[in-house]
């Protein structure tokens, strides 16, 4: 055999090999994005089981990575505690929060965003399910005028810290659990 036609048969090998490697990349089927599930009178907080429709303020949710049903927290308070834990390990494929700029304070439906990409109000008067929460809102202007209105410090998610997220708040004193 020539070099000229080991160098070609060595070259079409290496073009089989890379084809086979990247169709194998390829998944079957599209992926569907993943989308938040609407809380129902039925809906519970997966860490201490209230019932998320009996209680003010804004929900969040939590997929992780193999679960089919997501995580279900009744305050906010709750879903940063758990992000913010040093235990938390498990793979998360996506969060949602409510956005309390559309979303009824009272009862709270639906206007579901990734919070990466909002805005929050720590400190306010407006109590949750926990007592003193963290409002989410999408937009800015939103949670500006929240604070001017009920008191508290808008900041981006990444500015929440651990000591901020104080579980003590409402459940030390709710009666209805």
């Amino acid at each position: 055999m020539t070099q000229h036609r080991r160098l070609r048969l060595v070259v079409a090998l290496l073009a089989c090999l890379a084809g086979a490697l990247l169709s194998g990349c390829e998944p079957a089927t599209p992926v569907k994005p993943l989308t938040p599930l609407e809380i129902d009178a039925r809906t519970t907080c997966d860490l201490d089981g209230m019932l998320l429709a009996d209680y003010p303020g804004p929900k969040a949710q939590i997929r992780y990575a193999g679960q089919a049903e997501p995580t279900f927290f009744c305050d906010t308070v709750e879903l940063f505690s758990t992000l913010l834990s040093p235990e938390q390990v498990r793979k998360i494929d996506a969060v949602w929060v409510q956005d309390m700029g559309k979303a009824n304070w009272d009862q709270p439906r639906g206007n579901w965003f990734d919070p990466k990409t909002g805005y929050f109000v720590l400190g306010s008067k407006r109590k949750g399910s926990m007592g003193p929460t963290i409002a989410s809102f999408s937009q800015e202007a939103d949670a500006k005028k929240f604070a001017q209105a009920y008191g508290g410090k808008v900041l981006r998610y990444a500015d929440i810290k651990p000591d901020m997220v104080d579980l003590s708040g409402g459940a030390l004193h709710d009666t209805r659990m």
